[in-house]
């Protein structure tokens, strides 16, 4: 099937603003000057980015703020909230903004931040098997009726969520991964593909080289295109592309 084709959209992953001032002008700079959406990460520590406002509330503040930019979670990590009150969040994120709300959702790979909060680290099959029942619950949830499940890690029960999302059947969904067993479940469950750089076992993000490499990233295209099927021709491929503006 021939890919369907659509315009590029660009967004900006704030990683700088810690006030409310900072962060509500700089969503509204980043819809004056065109772009599509406004992410925000999810992290307890500081680690190799600057520190992060809670997600949640950002994403609701800078929706308030603007009018049409979309904004969103680059990415919820699944371990910090149990998929119930993600949904939850998710469906009254996307109906406060009136629709303008993306989801974002990984596995978590920050050991440290695991360790200094004190939620279990997990092999990666076992955090990877976690979030595709998430992903399952999520989508259940989002539905126009009670939803039920039984799995290894969650367990639901004739449950209604409210409020229902605005955007249907749910907002747009993103799946950051890197390895191709990640990649493969968000070719199948995910909206949109984050495609980064490996999470290793130790509780890293690779950082060799190869891992941005044309070569690469062909692979792993070619993953989510064997796993995806007749769905590839819909998806939306995206990447972080880290740049430095100078007065030169």
């Amino acid at each position: 099937m021939m890919s369907k084709q659509r315009a590029f959209r660009f967004g900006v992953i704030d990683e700088s603003s810690l006030s409310r001032e900072q962060w509500v002008q700089q969503a509204q700079k980043v819809e004056q000057l065109g772009y599509a959406t406004f992410l925000i990460r999810d992290h307890f520590i500081q680690g190799d980015f600057n520190h992060q406002l809670a997600p949640t509330p950002a994403i609701m503040a800078a929706a308030d703020a603007t009018k049409e930019l979309h904004i969103g979670s680059l990415v919820f990590s699944n371990d910090y909230r149990h998929p119930a009150m993600l949904a939850k969040e998710a469906a009254t994120l996307d109906l406060l903004s009136g629709g303008r709300f993306e989801l974002g959702i990984g596995a978590g790979w920050l050991k440290d931040e695991y360790e200094q909060t004190g939620i279990p680290f997990d092999p990666p099959a076992q955090r990877v098997a976690r979030l595709q029942e998430t992903l399952y619950i999520l989508k259940g949830l989002f539905a126009e009726k009670p939803f039920t499940f039984s799995g290894s890690y969650y367990h639901i029960s004739n449950l209604d969520s409210f409020p229902k999302p605005v955007q249907k059947p749910y907002p747009p969904l993103l799946i950051g991964a890197g390895a191709k067993r990640m990649l493969s479940l968000a070719a199948q469950e995910a909206d949109i593909i984050g495609i980064l750089p490996k999470a290793l076992t130790n509780g890293t993000i690779s950082d060799e080289p190869t891992e941005r490499f044309a070569t690469t990233i062909a692979q792993k295209v070619e993953w989510i295109r064997q796993a995806a099927g007749e769905r590839f021709a819909n998806l939306e491929l995206s990447m972080v592309v880290s740049v430095h503006i100078t007065h030169d």
